[in-house]
């Protein structure tokens, strides 16, 4: 769904702008993020990979991204 219609989320505890109408993982593919190295916790509670595609994004969510660092 393609709009210029934003909405306002708190994405890491910050207030951001985004297109309405995302679901979890194009907004990772939009902030340029890999989804095979994140965690995502929307509105309290873990989203599943498998369920990004399919998880849409409202006005007022409360997104945690965290990002997998490899180290050694």
């Amino acid at each position: 769904m393609s709009t210029n219609v934003q909405i306002e989320v708190t994405l890491n505890g910050e207030v951001r702008a985004i297109p309405q109408g995302q679901t979890i993982l194009r907004l990772l593919e939009s902030l340029g993020l890999d989804p095979a190295r994140v965690a995502v916790e929307l509105d309290r509670r873990i989203v599943k990979p498998h369920d990004w595609a399919a998880t849409p994004v409202s006005g007022g969510a409360r997104l945690e991204i965290v990002q997998f660092v490899g180290g050694g």
